[in-house]
């Protein structure tokens, strides 16, 4: 089995099982060191995922593989975890779960806009920018990505002002 028809057999296969535990599967890939397989698979949900429930979704994942075998006879190892903030922004719920958090979005007419997630639903994404909202398509996008940020402007002073 080539590698994309491998993957897309697993993405259908654990796609229900994932969904069944209250999540999205985000993806998958299988990557080979020699001998050792790694399977990671990636879920994520409005409101995060938390420890638990990667544990739970590890073992419906890792029961629906030994039952389907579609990972073979040989050994693998399984890595069940969320999606980190080098994601990229492609689908409207990434979007949607990055509310708040700056971005930055590449436009397909080749430009950059940088800005706060104010809103987002099915057709586009509010950005503040600069003090103004401004409204992008997802037809307009072709991705977008998290800026990491050490400290936001309206985190509080978690000094308390105290010594």
């Amino acid at each position: 089995m080539g590698s994309a028809s491998s993957r897309d057999h697993l993405m259908k296969l654990l796609e229900p099982v994932v969904g069944a535990e209250g999540l999205d599967l985000e993806d998958v890939t299988v990557t080979t060191a020699g001998k050792r397989r790694l399977l990671r698979v990636i879920v994520d949900r409005d409101g995060g995922v938390s420890l638990d429930d990667v544990a739970e979704v590890s073992l419906a994942v890792s029961s629906a593989l030994d039952d389907d075998d579609a990972m073979g006879s040989a050994a693998y190892t399984l890595e069940v975890s969320s999606p980190g903030v080098d994601r990229p922004l492609t689908e409207p719920r990434h979007w949607r779960r990055a509310a708040k958090r700056l971005v930055k979005a590449e436009l397909r007419d080749g430009s950059v806009v940088e800005g706060r997630i104010t809103a987002a639903d099915e057709s586009g994404v509010d950005l503040s920018v600069d003090g103004a909202e401004r409204r992008l398509d997802y037809q307009d996008l072709t991705r977008g990505r998290v800026q990491v940020e050490f400290r936001r402007l309206d985190d509080e002073d978690v000094d308390g002002g105290e010594g």
